[in-house]
């Protein structure tokens, strides 16, 4: 008879352990705080600019040099706008204002024997 009085004893003490073990696995995961924060997923038309009107600009002094590069680009918007007069050359910083670019093409010195091609790159 002993034994069936100390099999509830255990059977109650091990519910006492695992409920009170559930009970602190709770707490500590009720003590986290995470950050709110965004994700998203999207997708947009790329769309590309239009350039017209191109010309160039030889210097006065000696006309084997090419001073800059000038045109229009549609939209007018474009913030950022490089161009590149040669195959694998440099890249020049131009100026947008209001569709009407100049790209100075002096440091370095573009040439016109080099200037192979007309590569412009625009962002917003």
């Amino acid at each position: 008879m002993r034994r069936s009085a100390r099999k509830p004893l255990k059977i109650g003490l091990l519910f006492v352990l695992v409920a009170t073990a559930a009970i602190s696995a709770t707490a500590f995961t009720a003590a986290n705080t995470v950050p709110a924060s965004n994700a998203g997923d999207g997708s947009a038309v790329i769309s590309g600019y239009t350039i017209t009107a191109v010309g160039y600009t030889i210097n006065a002094t000696n006309p084997q040099n090419l001073d800059a590069v000038n045109f229009t680009i549609s939209p007018a918007t474009a913030g950022t706008v490089r161009a590149q007069v040669q195959n694998a050359g440099s890249w020049y910083n131009c100026t947008n204002t209001a569709g009407a670019v100049s790209c100075a093409t002096t440091a370095p010195q573009a040439t016109v024997l080099a200037a192979d091609q007309l590569t412009v790159v625009a962002t917003d």
